[in-house]
């Protein structure tokens, strides 16, 4: 305990963090600590504190798909256009640095697989300095999660239809956008809210009651910040987008969510899928979350030595230090992670609340989770 309540003190005291909470796990007990402030001069940091947890809301997302898939709603190859019929005659782009209306026919449909593999050509590429990128950031509000910025559904649907897609559906890998399709395309094929979905399939099966796109415990909500030349900068007060019901439920990146709701989510993947005796994913499910389906190489902007599953990243080779053959999980980018190491059976869960700034920052953490991993 002393080890990673130091690493979290460590960060708090070098002003990296206002706070954090974090947890390390494994078969033989858990070592959970946090340290420093909610808000800059505020109350104490609290183990039960609310965090947006941006990206690592994407595992939870693939796992609700994937039980969906097992009660046979849906079938992971099926087209998109079946629930999505803005997505029916995609274009794609004839490079990637050309022009946004250069374009081609697909070659063949988008499926739920390609969006849960982040296949399907919708989605942020490795190069921010093409056109593409840059309508993609203007038209759909990529970026840092802002719920009450966001189009509505329908109206952010209209827009995506008239994007191409970057590359030929399962001939590429862009990041982010294929996880807000797929909310769009399981509040559709349930007609309920993606919330009610999510409670359904995955959250209260678990007993995760904290994990939500909103709250009205506004209390618990840490405040979130991103770095500036004069420090710290407000981005979000406990108050403010996440205080009510969004307009873009985000299954890219909107959920609120504690560190015991996310270590009890990576427990039932170590588990098989299984949670206190009850099955909430099928083996296969976890296999196919948990398995490479991507290879993003040795030099990859998002996957640096990594692979991509369903839902996380897959470390493959030591790229960096902390890379750990079979780790999955992922990163925030309001400054979470969540991962599981199924070599070891771990579980490790950090979360603060200052925006990451890029990459690096997120290199950065891994390194943090890495030396906590070790040290707990």
């Amino acid at each position: 305990m002393a080890a990673l309540q130091q690493i979290i003190e460590r960060a708090v005291a070098a002003e990296q963090v206002p706070g954090a909470v974090a947890v390390v796990s494994r078969p033989g007990g858990a070592e959970i600590a946090c340290a420093g402030v909610r808000t800059l001069g505020g109350e104490a940091m609290a183990r039960d504190c609310l965090f947006r947890i941006a990206s690592i809301s994407k595992p939870i997302l693939a796992a609700a798909t994937l039980v969906l898939h097992e009660r046979g709603r849906l079938r992971l190859d099926d087209p998109v256009e079946r629930w999505l019929p803005e997505l029916a005659q995609p274009m794609v782009l004839r490079r990637l640095d050309g022009p946004v209306d250069d374009v081609v026919p697909a070659a063949r449909p988008v499926t739920v697989r390609d969006l849960l593999t982040f296949q399907g050509g919708h989605g942020l590429p490795e190069r921010f300095d093409v056109p593409i990128a840059s309508a993609l950031f203007e038209r759909l509000g990529e970026g840092p999660p802002r719920p009450q910025q966001h189009p509505e559904p329908e109206e952010w649907m209209r827009r995506l239809s008239e994007l191409p897609l970057l590359h030929q559906p399962g001939e590429g890998w862009t990041y982010n956008t294929g996880y807000d399709i797929l909310g769009v395309l399981l509040t559709r094929l349930t007609g309920a809210p993606l919330q009610q979905v999510l409670t359904d399939t995955v959250l209260q099966p678990l007993g995760m009651t904290d994990t939500d796109f909103w709250t009205e415990q506004t209390d618990r909500l840490v405040t979130y910040y991103r770095r500036a030349k004069a420090g710290l900068e407000l981005v979000d007060p406990p108050d403010g987008q996440w205080a009510h019901p969004p307009q873009f439920p985000s299954g890219a990146g909107g959920l609120l969510s504690t560190v015991d709701d996310w270590w009890t989510f990576g427990q039932m993947l170590l588990a098989g899928g299984q949670h206190r005796g009850r099955r909430v994913l099928t083996p296969e499910s976890v296999r196919l979350m948990t398995t490479v389906h991507v290879d993003g190489g040795p030099r990859h902007l998002f996957l640096d030595g990594q692979g991509w599953g369903m839902g996380g990243s897959v470390d493959l080779r030591p790229t960096r230090p902390w890379n750990v053959p079979g780790r999955y999980g992922w990163v925030g980018g309001t400054g979470t992670a969540g991962y599981v190491i199924p070599s070891t059976r771990t579980v490790v869960v950090w979360l603060s609340q200052v925006e990451l700034g890029g990459p690096d920052d997120a290199a950065a953490m891994a390194d943090v989770l890495t030396n906590a991993a070790e040290s707990a």
